[in-house]
């Protein structure tokens, strides 16, 4: 027996999202249930509805930016009770005991569970935020600020982690160091406030000029690259310490390494489909890096969400109704959205008769 549950799921590769009756597990010992208020929508989850990298199994309920208040703590459970703001983020277990957990980064455990679409232990299937409720073990519980609007807050489980990790573990988080961000979208405009807040000069790089302005003088960049621009790239030549590049587009790594200073860093989160060319000689002559990211720990997950509460770091949200999903997930198709759609779970998404 299980606990009814009520969401909105993916049949098959079209992608399309429908009401959706399932049960989640009963609330064990170390568990947390809570009522899912607010769920993000990441660009990973329209890859996964539409099976784009082949491991969608179907029904999917996707969503791994999720936040909510806890209704139901179990026995055992010491850092939640009933009332709190809690999230949960792109994962829900990990094995514990290999290297990876015993660091603190369980999100690079090789029996790593992720939110959605994966096996759990008791063998069911993992279903996502785009529901009503949601249980989870407290291990893998975010607390949430008070201060932060929990809509708004929602998408710094997957997008703020995602460019606040690599920041900290390369040490790019040093004030007066001067980075740059590649793409101005979901990722993008988080990693130019985090930054900011870690007292870094900021570049955004962008393919176009028509984010200037939101740049720099909503955002609070400091200066302003168009990639194209042979211009303004010669110009900005060995000027970075380190960039994250958050675009998944097929692009050139060529002129992003030009604008990092020697022993530079170039940190890829964003997911190309098809491989990228990489230029090794600049590698080799002035011992720049290249490396990739993929979200972070709890504990440092943990820390992020503080950060943000103590500098009010949100994500740019447009919130919608849970009946507007699939055309929200054309508009993402085509990178209209600024700069993250947010679904008003509790208040829009009734179960149907």
């Amino acid at each position: 027996m299980g606990k009814e549950a009520f969401g909105l799921a993916a049949k098959d590769n079209s992608g399309v999202l429908s009401p959706f009756r399932f049960s989640r597990r009963e609330t064990g010992e170390k568990d947390v249930r809570f009522k899912v208020l607010f769920c993000g929508i990441c660009h990973s989850d329209l890859h996964m509805i539409k099976n784009d990298w082949g491991v969608s199994t179907y029904p999917l309920v996707p969503g791994h930016e999720i936040v909510g208040v806890v209704t139901e703590a179990g026995s055992k459970v010491t850092k939640f009770k009933t009332g709190d703001k809690v999230g949960v983020g792109c994962m829900v277990g990990s094995c514990g005991s290999c290297d990876s957990c015993t660091e603190g980064l369980e999100n690079y455990c090789p029996k790593m569970i992720q939110t959605y679409g994966f096996k759990y232990y008791d063998n069911t299937i993992t279903y996502g935020g785009y529901s009503d409720n949601m249980v989870c073990d407290e291990s893998f519980i975010i607390r949430i600020p008070d201060n932060l609007p929990l809509e708004a807050a929602a998408p710094l489980l997957c997008a703020g982690i995602t460019v606040y990790s690599p920041l900290k573990y390369h040490g790019l988080d040093k004030p007066g160091m001067h980075i740059g961000v590649v793409g101005l979208g979901g990722l993008g405009h988080v990693a130019v406030k985090f930054a900011k807040a870690m007292g870094l000069k900021v570049t955004v790089i962008s393919t176009s000029d028509s984010k200037r302005d939101e740049a720099i003088n909503r955002l609070g960049a400091d200066a302003f690259v168009v990639s194209c621009d042979q211009k303004q790239i010669k110009d900005a030549m060995r000027t970075l310490d380190g960039i994250i590049n958050t675009v998944s587009a097929t692009h050139s790594l060529l002129p992003l390494l030009g604008l990092l200073k020697p022993k530079g860093k170039l940190v890829m989160v964003g997911v190309p489909e098809k491989p990228l060319e990489l230029p090794v000689m600049p590698l080799i002559f002035e011992r720049k890096m290249v490396m990739g990211s993929m979200i972070g720990g709890i504990k440092e997950t943990q820390e992020m969400v503080d950060m943000a509460g103590e500098h009010n770091i949100t994500a740019d949200i447009e919130l919608i109704s849970a009946d507007y999903v699939n055309t929200a997930m054309e508009r993402l198709e085509k990178a209209d959205v600024r700069y993250r759609f947010v679904i008003d779970v509790a208040n829009t998404l009734k179960p149907t008769p």
